[in-house]
Protein backbone atom coordinates (compact mmCIF):
# COMPACT_ATOMS: atom_id res chain seq x y z
CA UNK A 1 0.00 0.00 0.00
CA UNK A 2 1.33 3.82 -0.78
CA UNK A 3 0.57 6.26 2.00
CA UNK A 4 0.33 9.43 1.68
CA UNK A 5 1.21 12.46 4.40
CA UNK A 6 0.02 15.68 4.49
CA UNK A 7 2.29 16.86 7.07
CA UNK A 8 5.69 15.46 7.81
CA UNK A 9 6.38 16.43 11.53
CA UNK A 10 6.97 14.40 14.37
CA UNK A 11 3.51 12.58 14.33
CA UNK A 12 3.66 12.22 10.33
CA UNK A 13 7.17 11.17 10.36
CA UNK A 14 6.23 8.83 13.30
CA UNK A 15 3.70 7.54 10.97
CA UNK A 16 5.73 6.97 7.80
CA UNK A 17 7.96 4.94 9.93
CA UNK A 18 5.02 2.85 11.16
CA UNK A 19 4.38 2.24 7.75
CA UNK A 20 7.88 1.56 6.09
CA UNK A 21 8.42 -0.72 9.20
CA UNK A 22 4.95 -2.54 8.13
CA UNK A 23 6.48 -2.89 4.37
CA UNK A 24 3.85 0.07 2.86
CA UNK A 25 5.31 2.58 0.82
CA UNK A 26 5.70 6.42 2.10
CA UNK A 27 5.48 9.81 0.37
CA UNK A 28 6.25 12.57 2.46
CA UNK A 29 5.41 16.04 1.91
CA UNK A 30 5.06 19.50 3.68
CA UNK A 31 4.49 23.23 3.21
CA UNK A 32 8.25 23.88 3.09
CA UNK A 33 8.49 21.61 0.10
CA UNK A 34 10.58 18.44 -0.82
CA UNK A 35 13.65 19.25 -0.68
CA UNK A 36 13.33 20.20 3.55
CA UNK A 37 12.57 15.95 3.63
CA UNK A 38 15.18 14.64 1.82
CA UNK A 39 16.62 13.33 5.08
CA UNK A 40 13.90 12.32 6.61
CA UNK A 41 13.02 9.86 3.37
CA UNK A 42 16.90 9.20 3.18
CA UNK A 43 16.56 7.72 6.90
CA UNK A 44 13.32 5.74 6.30
CA UNK A 45 14.90 4.21 3.37
CA UNK A 46 13.73 3.03 0.24
CA UNK A 47 10.15 2.52 0.51
CA UNK A 48 9.42 6.58 1.13
CA UNK A 49 10.22 9.03 -1.23
CA UNK A 50 9.18 12.77 -0.80
CA UNK A 51 6.98 15.39 -2.96
CA UNK A 52 4.90 18.17 -3.34
CA UNK A 53 1.96 18.14 -1.42
CA UNK A 54 -0.27 17.50 -4.21
CA UNK A 55 1.88 14.62 -4.82
CA UNK A 56 1.32 13.02 -2.06
CA UNK A 57 -2.74 13.62 -1.97
CA UNK A 58 -2.87 12.10 -5.41
CA UNK A 59 -0.56 8.92 -5.59
CA UNK A 60 -1.72 8.12 -1.97
CA UNK A 61 -4.41 5.06 -1.20
CA UNK A 62 -5.02 6.64 2.41
CA UNK A 63 -3.88 10.00 2.83
CA UNK A 64 -2.76 11.43 6.18
CA UNK A 65 -3.17 15.14 7.25
CA UNK A 66 -1.33 16.00 9.81
CA UNK A 67 -1.22 19.73 9.98
CA UNK A 68 -2.45 22.25 12.41
CA UNK A 69 -5.82 22.94 12.25
CA UNK A 70 -5.87 26.60 11.44
CA UNK A 71 -4.45 25.31 8.14
CA UNK A 72 -7.06 22.44 7.12
CA UNK A 73 -8.16 24.86 4.27
CA UNK A 74 -4.96 24.67 2.61
CA UNK A 75 -5.55 20.85 1.86
CA UNK A 76 -6.18 20.01 -1.55
CA UNK A 77 -9.50 18.59 -2.60
CA UNK A 78 -9.42 17.85 -5.83
CA UNK A 79 -6.54 15.50 -5.54
CA UNK A 80 -8.50 13.40 -2.64
CA UNK A 81 -11.34 13.45 -4.17
CA UNK A 82 -12.86 9.98 -3.68
CA UNK A 83 -9.92 8.67 -1.48
CA UNK A 84 -9.67 7.95 2.28
CA UNK A 85 -7.97 10.45 4.31
CA UNK A 86 -6.94 10.08 7.88
CA UNK A 87 -7.08 13.54 9.87
CA UNK A 88 -4.97 13.80 12.90
CA UNK A 89 -5.83 16.90 14.03
CA UNK A 90 -6.85 18.75 17.16
CA UNK A 91 -7.77 22.22 18.14
CA UNK A 92 -5.35 23.95 20.33
CA UNK A 93 -6.93 27.98 20.28
CA UNK A 94 -3.68 28.92 21.36
CA UNK A 95 -2.30 27.61 18.42
CA UNK A 96 -4.92 27.80 15.92
CA UNK A 97 -6.57 30.61 17.02
CA UNK A 98 -10.46 30.66 17.84
CA UNK A 99 -13.34 28.98 15.64
CA UNK A 100 -16.70 29.92 17.20
CA UNK A 101 -18.42 27.33 15.16
CA UNK A 102 -15.80 24.72 17.56
CA UNK A 103 -16.39 26.41 20.60
CA UNK A 104 -20.10 26.11 20.45
CA UNK A 105 -19.97 22.42 19.67
CA UNK A 106 -21.95 22.75 16.59
CA UNK A 107 -19.48 21.00 14.83
CA UNK A 108 -16.46 19.32 15.33
CA UNK A 109 -12.66 19.87 13.59
CA UNK A 110 -12.44 16.76 11.25
CA UNK A 111 -16.30 17.82 10.24
CA UNK A 112 -14.42 21.18 9.11
CA UNK A 113 -12.08 19.42 7.16
CA UNK A 114 -14.33 17.03 5.48
CA UNK A 115 -16.81 19.86 4.61
CA UNK A 116 -13.20 21.14 3.20
CA UNK A 117 -12.64 18.01 1.31
CA UNK A 118 -16.48 17.39 0.33
CA UNK A 119 -15.84 14.29 -1.47
CA UNK A 120 -13.47 12.17 0.27
CA UNK A 121 -13.54 9.54 3.09
CA UNK A 122 -12.10 11.26 6.06
CA UNK A 123 -11.40 8.95 9.48
CA UNK A 124 -10.41 11.04 12.61
CA UNK A 125 -7.63 9.03 14.02
CA UNK A 126 -4.19 9.20 15.69
CA UNK A 127 -4.92 12.13 17.64
CA UNK A 128 -5.40 10.66 21.15
CA UNK A 129 -1.42 9.16 21.08
CA UNK A 130 1.95 11.53 21.53
CA UNK A 131 4.14 10.77 18.84
CA UNK A 132 6.61 8.89 21.47
CA UNK A 133 4.04 6.45 22.21
CA UNK A 134 3.75 5.98 19.06
CA UNK A 135 6.75 4.98 18.15
CA UNK A 136 7.58 2.96 21.38
CA UNK A 137 3.93 1.14 22.12
CA UNK A 138 2.88 -0.89 18.70
CA UNK A 139 2.76 -4.77 19.95
CA UNK A 140 1.41 -7.60 17.74
CA UNK A 141 -2.10 -8.56 17.63
CA UNK A 142 -3.08 -10.26 20.67
CA UNK A 143 -0.58 -9.33 23.05
CA UNK A 144 -1.52 -8.75 26.77
CA UNK A 145 -2.50 -5.42 27.07
CA UNK A 146 -2.17 -3.75 23.72
CA UNK A 147 -2.81 0.20 23.58
CA UNK A 148 -6.23 0.69 21.59
CA UNK A 149 -6.75 4.03 19.58
CA UNK A 150 -10.41 5.44 18.18
CA UNK A 151 -12.01 6.36 14.92
CA UNK A 152 -14.82 8.04 14.20
CA UNK A 153 -16.06 8.46 10.48
CA UNK A 154 -19.30 8.46 8.24
CA UNK A 155 -18.21 5.70 5.80
CA UNK A 156 -18.09 1.99 7.16
CA UNK A 157 -15.86 0.83 4.20
CA UNK A 158 -12.96 3.84 4.79
CA UNK A 159 -13.19 3.34 8.80
CA UNK A 160 -12.29 -1.06 7.67
CA UNK A 161 -9.73 0.35 5.83
CA UNK A 162 -7.94 2.55 8.43
CA UNK A 163 -8.74 0.01 11.02
CA UNK A 164 -6.91 -2.20 9.52
CA UNK A 165 -4.29 0.01 8.54
CA UNK A 166 -4.05 0.76 12.70
CA UNK A 167 -3.67 -2.87 13.67
CA UNK A 168 -0.75 -3.68 10.95
CA UNK A 169 0.78 -0.29 12.57
CA UNK A 170 0.19 -2.26 16.11
CA UNK A 171 -2.41 -1.25 17.88
CA UNK A 172 -6.02 -2.08 18.44
CA UNK A 173 -9.36 0.18 17.19
CA UNK A 174 -12.04 1.52 18.54
CA UNK A 175 -15.25 2.72 16.87
CA UNK A 176 -16.72 5.36 17.87
CA UNK A 177 -19.45 6.15 15.52
CA UNK A 178 -19.94 8.61 12.96
CA UNK A 179 -17.36 12.05 12.11
CA UNK A 180 -19.46 13.64 14.51
CA UNK A 181 -18.68 11.38 17.36
CA UNK A 182 -15.12 12.99 17.11
CA UNK A 183 -15.61 15.05 20.14
CA UNK A 184 -15.66 11.91 22.50
CA UNK A 185 -11.61 12.15 22.15
CA UNK A 186 -10.80 15.02 21.49
CA UNK A 187 -8.35 17.23 24.25
CA UNK A 188 -9.93 17.18 27.98
CA UNK A 189 -11.94 13.92 27.44
CA UNK A 190 -11.06 10.40 29.23
CA UNK A 191 -9.64 9.16 25.74
CA UNK A 192 -7.53 11.46 25.46
CA UNK A 193 -3.32 11.02 25.55
CA UNK A 194 -4.25 7.89 27.82
CA UNK A 195 -2.81 4.54 26.97
CA UNK A 196 -6.20 2.00 27.20
CA UNK A 197 -6.80 -1.19 26.44
CA UNK A 198 -10.07 -1.67 24.04
CA UNK A 199 -12.49 -1.97 26.72
CA UNK A 200 -10.78 0.50 28.60
CA UNK A 201 -11.22 2.69 25.21
CA UNK A 202 -14.51 1.78 24.57
CA UNK A 203 -15.82 2.91 28.29
CA UNK A 204 -13.84 6.20 28.44
CA UNK A 205 -15.45 7.39 25.22
CA UNK A 206 -19.29 6.11 26.67
CA UNK A 207 -17.90 8.63 29.57
CA UNK A 208 -17.39 11.73 27.34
Amino acid sequence: MRIGLIGSGRIGGTLAQLAVRSGNEVVLSNSRGADSLTALAKELGPLASAGSVAHAAETGEIVIVTIPLKAYATVPSDELNGKIVVDTNNYYPDRDGRFSELDDGSTTSSELLAEHLGGSFVVKAFNTIYFEDLSNQPQAPGSPGRRALPIAGDDSAAKEAVAAMIDMFGFDVVDAGPLSEGWRFQPGTPAYNVRMTADELSAALAAA
